[in-house]
């Protein structure tokens, strides 16, 4: 498998695309005014301390404040019997030292923890864990003892006084131990200066800033199969390779500048794949298609064979079908950033091998997924059901906003239903007020149904409340906006 990230930057705005065999499978975007901020580190205050939810809310220094539970306060292990109540933790007026894992999400703030850590390439500094582990990701159990031992050899090698531990990075499978103590020294350098401004700053403030979009994807995406990173501005292209150069040096030969005439993100049609993942429809090649509906608990996923009819029977369409619903599922999952919990209803299969077969499908097209996900199989009523860890903000949430018409309903009244709701507001008017006539402000659609298919009624309410009925147009109505103003 082979791919291309494409990077397209303005003074406003950061977008990355991660392109495989041709096909838009992720995409990043970071706007100046609403940066991501997980993994920035904090010196805040609490402002609230809620013991009913076992909580706090810290000042960091953002518009909303932000959430810490009682475990991400205690040190790391701890027992849940062991955890002591919140307002022991903390008091409100108490300086904090905490770190983003949550950025805002809708009308939540950020999702803060104490356990502080710090990335490079291949290493995550936990200065107040003094453990070493490796990625769970990382599943060769011999490659996992090799990283091991690289660890505990570079220390003893470089003579490293390190008071916390080091996780080893899904990255950094088959490094060398060079590769590791050169990332323990750079993740040790920058802790010292953390260190420093945890004493000095006051809060709130920032204390350490994680690295720009375009520099932190090719320290967290960047994977031998990656055969171009491409970035259309020369001045942060020289950026880019001055960071290769002292942590990546393996990735400089494969990064360029784009100098082409077309947008660099009309390569691929990432422009067009990126509209599309807007959509809550997504067609299949077979013909089936995809209903993606996102809501504020979960996402559920509905598959549909739609036009598909198969060459066999009904079974093997269905089979069919499901196998390549689930390849779409996962790139959809990667694409539209969807976090949380997820409900996949797929067509129903009598087959238990078939069922077999599109579980596996499912959880090996999620394996290249850089997000932690967990399947946990399928229930009772034959839906799978998967978490998929939620950092950030989705494509929709980033780019979109409720459409002011529906609220976010997604559906609007009819004209019909608008009109009968008119005529019953006319008759409480007149109950109250008894006014002499009445003008009805209301859309285009509203108008042309009252004075067409509605006309018998409105002469009827007419007779009926003794009053003259008018009607106006106003165009920048939408469909189930009215007024009515009494003469």
């Amino acid at each position: 498998m082979s791919g291309e990230v494409l990077i397209n930057l303005t003074p406003m705005e950061t977008r990355v695309a991660v392109v495989e065999n041709g096909v838009l499978q992720e995409a990043f975007i970071e706007r100046a005014r609403r940066r991501g901020i997980v993994g920035n580190i904090y010196k805040g205050r609490v402002v609230r301390v809620l013991p009913g939810m076992q909580a706090a809310f810290v000042d960091i220094g953002l518009d909303r404040a932000a959430f810490i539970h009682a475990h991400e306060v205690m040190p790391p292990g701890t027992p849940a019997d062991d955890q002591a109540s919140i307002g022991t933790l903390l008091h409100e007026g108490q300086s904090l030292v905490v770190q983003v894992t949550k950025d805002p999400i809708g009308s939540k703030g950020a999702r803060l923890t104490t356990h502080l850590s710090v990335p490079s390439r291949y290493l995550v500094y936990m200065p107040d864990a003094p453990h070493n582990g490796v990625s769970q990701r990382i599943e060769d159990e011999s490659e996992r003892e090799r990283l091991r031992g690289l660890i505990e050899t570079a220390l003893a090698e470089q003579s490293l006084e390190v008071t916390g531990g080091f996780i080893v990075r899904t990255a950094a499978e088959g490094v060398s131990v060079e590769a590791l103590a050169t990332d323990m020294h750079f993740l040790l350098r920058l802790w010292r200066k953390v260190s420093e401004r945890r004493v000095t700053a006051s809060a709130p403030s920032v204390i350490y800033d994680d690295l720009p979009l375009f520099i932190r994807i090719l320290r967290d995406v960047m994977r031998d199969d990656i055969e171009k990173v491409r970035i259309d501005s020369r001045e942060n292209h020289v950026k880019l390779l001055e960071f290769a150069e002292e942590f990546m040096p393996d990735a400089v030969g494969r990064i360029e500048h784009y100098a082409g005439e077309r947008p660099i993100f009309d390569l691929y049609s990432v422009e067009d794949e990126i509209q599309k993942a807007l959509g809550r429809k997504v067609q299949l090649k077979s013909g089936g298609y995809l209903v993606i509906d996102p809501t504020e608990a979960m996402t559920t996923i509905d598959v549909n064979t739609g036009g598909y009819v198969g060459h066999r029977n009904l079974e093997e369409t269905i089979f069919k079908t499901n196998l390549e619903a689930a390849t779409a599922i996962a790139r959809q999952l990667r694409l539209r950033n969807l976090g949380g919990i997820i409900i996949i209803d797929f067509i129903d299969m009598e087959d238990a091998e078939h069922k077999r077969q599109v579980l596996r499908m499912l959880e090996k097209s999620l394996e290249r997924d850089h997000a932690k996900t967990k399947c946990t199989g399928v229930t009772e009523l034959g839906l799978v059901q998967l978490t998929r860890k939620r950092t950030r903000e989705s494509l929709e949430q980033t780019l979109c906003e409720a459409c002011p018409a529906c609220q976010g309903r997604g559906t609007l009244k009819t004209p019909e239903s608008v009109c009968y709701e008119i005529f019953r507001e006319i008759l409480r008017e007149e109950r109250a007020y008894s006014a002499e006539t009445y003008t009805v402000l209301a859309s285009q659609a509203v108008v042309d149904r009252l004075l067409d298919e509605e006309s018998a009624a409105v002469a009827d309410l007419e007779e009926f409340i003794g009053k003259t009925i008018r009607f106006q147009v106003e165009i920048h109505y939408s469909q189930e906006q009215y007024d009515i103003v009494l003469m």
